[in-house]
């Protein structure tokens, strides 16, 4: 009983609405913001994996140069 009662003094339905309108912006902005950032580390970890696949390959070629 007590518990319920905790909840239900967080939930708020409106009769309006429209009341709903600034939540949904709200969501749209937050969600389009992580969609951005999640893009913008995906071509930083790409870029990062070419350099890193870049310097392995120069040491690979220097070891095997040095072992001939």
């Amino acid at each position: 009983m007590v518990q319920w009662f905790v909840l239900s003094l967080f939930l708020y339905f409106p009769e309006d609405k429209r009341e709903y309108i600034p939540a949904g912006i709200t969501l749209a902005i937050f969600f389009i913001m992580a969609l951005i950032a999640m893009r913008y580390f995906i071509v930083i970890s790409r870029k990062e994996a070419k350099k890193a696949k870049e310097l392995e390959d120069k040491i690979m070629k220097k070891d095997t140069e040095r072992n001939s």
